[in-house]
């Protein structure tokens, strides 16, 4: 069946609904939901029950890095700078060293086993280099799976941050396929340019959207996320238009945006949280289309035997020399490197091959695919069976509340007080996103004469005003008359 405007509409929505009702029961059986999601889009295409023609990797690549857009960005959005700070060293090592030795360690392998150019094996192990944050995220959530010590922020920290990493490398190798005279030298300075330009952009524009959000004043609260996804491309878009690397610029820029006080910030966290499980299904869907599986029968041995070498050679390679120097229990690394799942992203990035058109780019395809379903379905399917056995993994009623938890769930407090705004408080005139208010306390109601308000961000407090304020101890209310009384 050929995609028309009459048809793809209702072959869409279909092949949502069923991936929404499939993933709700997959975890029972013990298959991630992302899988699953792979798998319809497989038997919806042409090699499937489905029939659906679809083989454009142009648009695939369109909507992955689209789709990757908005789950790199809501990952920032949910990632706690108080929780990251004390593993960023850590995280950092295993984004930018550990992702380069993973690739170099693969490539070398495939280069010896295949009859691969070395700068074709490199591409390859480039693109498969860093862990999927769609992945990641999606099934360490949805598992509820509770870690010791920093284990969880460290591991979401290297999946948000070391995709950049990964498609510079990608990049890099796919120029040196098509131009064999060029030398590895030649793509240094375009590694720093990405990088460190990705990371100015990413702090620049999260600092500007901060402003942007709390300054503008939008007469509907709905139209608040809007201005968020409008922000998000348009950092993506810039920083790539300079030269730098968008994918780490809207990372960076969404964990700025998540630990500030945002008018409107539990509407956006929900909103960019329902996105992001939309854009994963559209992303498995378009690429579980985009493949034949006939094509990938003759290399399921060799897609095998990369596989294996990938999970129990290059990932722990990579993952204990980038922590060389870092204090941390043998088990913890281990259980690291086992959470190293392929999914989405390497995919998407196998597509650049195909529309670069060098000769092996099917072959590198197929081989990549072959790759992320053996991970997610590996690694995936084991996590809290490895966690278990490591001893790393926490019993549930002590699982840690992530940042859209506390914003978006209803958290019982101990007490409420009331706090009356005096005349010469700093707090009057000013709106509550402009407070330093502190993030453990709650403003319920607003009392103003005989009226009863509902406070938002964006709400300005006047003199004579009375908060009622719920909070769990004393230490909070006094953060509170701290922030009212000397407002920033």
């Amino acid at each position: 069946m050929n995609l028309t405007i009459e048809n793809i509409v209702l072959v869409g929505s279909l092949l949502l609904f069923i991936s929404i009702i499939v993933g709700k029961t997959s975890y029972k059986f013990g298959v991630p939901t992302l899988l699953l999601f792979l798998a319809i889009g497989m038997l919806a295409g042409s090699d499937g029950i489905g029939g659906i023609n679809f083989d454009n990797p142009k648009v695939a690549q369109f909507i992955g890095i689209v789709s990757l857009n908005f789950i790199l960005f809501s990952g920032g959005l949910d990632t706690n700078w108080e929780t990251v700070k004390p593993v960023l060293k850590e995280g950092i090592a295993l984004s930018t060293l550990g992702v380069l030795l993973t690739a170099v360690s693969l490539g070398s392998f495939v280069w010896l086993v295949t009859d691969f150019t070395i700068y074709e094996s490199m591409l390859l192990g480039s693109i498969v280099s860093s862990t999927d944050a769609a992945a990641v995220f999606s099934i360490l959530r949805s598992k509820s799976l509770a870690l010791k010590t920093n284990l969880r922020p460290t591991l979401e920290l290297e999946s948000g941050s070391n995709d950049p990493m990964a498609y510079v490398l990608t990049i890099a190798f796919l120029t040196l396929v098509i131009n064999q005279d060029q030398s590895v030298l030649s793509v240094i300075p375009l590694f720093f340019q990405q990088m460190v330009l990705g990371g100015i952009a990413g702090f620049a524009f999260g600092k500007l959207s901060k402003y942007i959000i709390n300054k503008i004043k939008l007469d509907f609260e709905g139209l608040y996320p809007v201005l968020v996804i409008a922000l998000m491309f348009i950092t993506f878009a810039a920083t790539d238009f300079f030269g730098g690397n968008g994918f780490l610029a809207i990372y960076i820029c969404a964990v700025y945006l998540g630990n500030q006080d945002l008018i409107h910030k539990k509407t956006i966290l929900k909103m960019f949280d329902g996105l992001a499980w939309l854009m994963q299904i559209v992303l498995f869907l378009t690429l579980g289309l985009l493949v034949f599986p006939s094509q990938i029968i003759p290399y399921l041995s060799i897609g095998l035997l990369i596989s294996l070498f990938l999970i129990v050679i290059a990932r722990p390679v990579g993952v204990f020399l980038s922590l060389v120097f870092f204090k941390m229990k043998l088990r913890r690394r281990f259980y690291i490197s086992w959470v190293g799942l392929r999914g989405a992203v390497p995919i998407v990035f196998a597509t650049y091959p195909l529309i670069a058109g060098i000769e092996k780019a099917d072959i590198i395809f197929n081989i990549v695919f072959f790759i992320s379903v053996t991970s997610i379905l590996i690694q995936g399917t084991t996590l809290s069976i490895i966690a278990k056995g490591l001893n790393v993994a926490l019993p549930e009623k002590v699982k840690k509340i992530t940042e859209i938890d506390k914003l978006t769930l209803e958290l019982p407090k101990s007490s409420l007080r009331e706090f009356e705004i005096l005349p010469d408080f700093g707090a009057v005139n000013k709106r509550i996103v402009d407070l330093n208010f502190p993030k453990s306390a709650f403003i319920v109601m607003i009392k103003r004469g005989s009226e009863y308000i509902r406070p938002g961000g964006s709400t300005e407090l006047k003199a004579k005003d009375i908060l009622m304020v719920i909070a769990d101890n004393q230490e909070d209310f006094e953060k509170v008359d701290d922030s009212i009384i000397i407002s920033k």
